[in-house]
């Protein structure tokens, strides 16, 4: 999948982290207390994506990206849970790092 939508550079490089299923630099991009919402309920951010890595969850499809490359929306492998549409947003630090993760279900 071509990434070069996302305008983001950082983003995109954690988004192939994901596509590659490269647990370890997926969270390199993340602070150690990332606050994680998915749709709009506050979890684990590291026991869902621990979980989300077993299943090899990935973007099937990324057709729209927004805000500066930190707002993603695609079609999205989801494990057991099947495919369906979702939006990624990435919330940055000042040192560079996201310390916010909010993803959920679109229409």
């Amino acid at each position: 999948m071509d990434l070069s939508i996302i305008t983001n550079e950082y983003i995109r490089s954690a988004i192939q982290s994901l596509q590659n299923n490269n647990i370890n630099e997926w969270y390199n991009h993340f602070t150690d207390d990332t606050v994680f919402t998915d749709d709009g309920r506050t979890l684990d951010f590291r026991k869902f994506f621990d979980n989300a890595f077993d299943k090899k969850e990935k973007f099937l499809e990324i057709d729209t990206v927004e805000n500066d490359g930190k707002t993603i929306y695609g079609n999205f492998h989801a494990g057991q849970w099947g495919t369906f549409r979702v939006y990624f947003k990435f919330h940055e630090n000042l040192n560079g790092k996201f310390d916010r993760l909010d993803i959920g279900q679109t229409k």
